[in-house]
């Protein structure tokens, strides 16, 4: 008989059972282990949000205003909450406490980005500096804006653009009110066609006032330009892909949506294209102009000609669209309240006498900046903070966070907390009227965010609005058209006025 194998002794297929045996005991041990470290902890869970099978709580959410469902959920159910969207987990956090302890204090746990596809077509999967995951790349493209447009010193390069739209404006108010005395004055179409200036400048060198394209075979005006880069990009954001809420049928096509998208992402390309060829031809030619552009062909070695393009983009849109979104607003609760405006007048007389109000004059401003911050904070610009997704077990609130939860912060639900502002639903610039208030303090509200992700434009917004909010103010007495008062209702993935604002003007003697 040939010789039976054996390990110490024993005969291989028994040593072979029992080795298999360990090994499958050992792995339930491993498995009970990691399933017990992901799923048990300490802590509990968030209250859940009933729901409904399959879609959870998507019916809920019919309306693309999703942030006040959620601060209404937060007056039941607590600050923290989850909720599902089809197969999808959110945890809401609705009050300023959990929104800095999950910016700041977990941001480790939770500093990556899960996009819908839409966003995900129009960032080009995480090409510009708010939608970036946070690293090497966020860094860097973020140090580039700052250095060349955004931050202080920045600022003060590109103040001469500031006063240039200040100035426009005031030209424009002046025609209408020679012009026309007796009629409203559309005050969005004047602002956001002056900002809208000022952001080409800034990330271009120069205005635009039309552009043939060829790739499309037309000539666009002005007016197409900002649809196509700041209008059709805001809307597209928000479109719904029914996918995002199932990721496990990503494979179905959904060739509608696709193809909408796809349209803007094609018609924004081709004319970002055209535009920056144009100021090529113009460096080419020797003639360099502080602007994003030629700083980041010399600096953005690391970058590709389409990161390039998609942060110049990036550059314009939020430079036409949030700053507006305040200003206008501001202009509308003034117009709406001759007290408040009195008041704000009255102080403006004081430190600036007969001199125009100036950013130099910011900080003497305490009312000026107290009726900013109560606009950020009642109509905050971008209510709802992008997703954030949890790649490691954390904790928010108490609670525990389980990895793959994605977080949503909701801005303004942290700003109409009643725990923290005295009847939050009122317009009161007086609430920041107080000593422990710096004026020149950008982050009274969360409106700007916190932590490492910050907004990077700021002081800008800040700048631009409280500026031409003194200088409105000082130069003319603003009520609102009839019936204006009623024209609150807003779109768009900002808190936008769904009706442009219109005002009755009258200089001030």
């Amino acid at each position: 008989m040939d010789e039976i194998l054996s390990v110490d002794g024993l005969p291989l297929q028994t040593a072979a059972a029992i080795i298999g045996v360990g090994v499958f005991t050992l792995l339930l041990i491993t498995r009970y282990f990691n399933v017990s470290r992901k799923t048990s902890s300490a802590l509990p869970p968030p209250p859940e949000i009933p729901g409904i099978p399959v879609l959870g709580n998507l019916l809920q959410l019919k309306e693309k205003k999703p942030y006040r469902a959620f601060a209404k959920w937060a007056e039941k159910y607590g600050p923290v909450y989850s909720i599902r969207t089809g197969s999808i987990k959110l945890v809401i956090l609705n009050s300023n406490d959990v929104a800095k302890e999950a910016m700041v204090t977990r941001f480790s746990s939770i500093s990556t980005r899960k996009l819908s596809n839409a966003i995900k077509i129009l960032s080009c999967d995480k090409s510009i500096v708010a939608i970036t995951d946070y690293g090497e790349f966020h860094k860097t493209v973020k140090k580039h804006i700052l250095t060349s447009t955004l931050s202080p010193n920045a600022q003060r390069r590109h103040q001469i653009h500031r006063d240039t739209l200040l100035e426009n404006i005031l030209e424009k108010l002046q025609a209408h009110q020679k012009e026309k005395p007796f009629d409203a004055i559309d005050f969005r179409k004047v602002f956001q066609s002056e900002l809208f200036g000022l952001s080409l400048k800034e990330a271009l060198g120069n205005d635009v006032g039309s552009v043939y394209v060829e790739e499309l075979g037309t000539t666009f005006s002005r007016d197409e330009i900002f649809e196509i880069l700041v209008i059709d990009p805001m809307k597209g954001a928000i479109d719904v892909d029914w996918r995002d809420f199932f990721p496990y049928l990503r494979w179905i096509p959904n060739k509608s949506f696709e193809r909408t998208i796809q349209q803007m992402h094609i018609r924004r390309q081709a004319v970002m294209t055209v535009l920056i060829n144009e100021q090529k031809k113009r460096i080419s030619n020797g003639k360099e102009i502080n602007c994003y552009l030629d700083y980041l062909l010399v600096e953005g070695n690391s970058l590709t000609e389409q990161q390039i393009l998609m942060l110049l983009w990036e550059a314009i849109i939020e430079s036409s669209d949030t700053t507006l979104v305040t200003t206008e607003w501001a202009m509308y609760e003034l117009a709406k309240d001759p007290q408040r405006q009195d008041r704000l007048y009255r102080e403006i007389q004081t430190v600036c006498g007969t001199e125009r109000v100036t950013e130099k004059k910011l900080s003497q401003l305490p009312y000026l900046s107290a009726v900013f911050h109560e606009t950020l904070r009642k109509h905050s610009p971008a209510p709802i903070v992008p997703l954030r997704y949890v790649h490691e077990d954390t904790q928010i609130g108490g609670y525990h966070i389980p990895a793959g939860t994605e977080i949503v912060i909701n801005i303004y639900g942290c700003n109409m907390d009643k725990n923290v502002w005295e009847s939050p639903e009122e317009w009161n610039p007086e609430r920041f009227v107080h000593e422990k208030y710096d004026p020149m303090d950008l982050y009274k509200t969360m409106a700007f965010g916190a932590g490492k992700r910050l907004c990077a434009g700021s002081l800008q917004a800040m700048l631009i609005s409280c500026t031409a909010i003194g200088r409105l103010v000082q130069e003319y007495q603003w009520s609102l058209k009839d019936d204006e008062e009623e024209n609150v209702d807003t779109f768009g993935l900002t808190t936008h006025r769904l009706h442009p604002l219109q005002a009755m003007i009258r200089p001030r003697d």
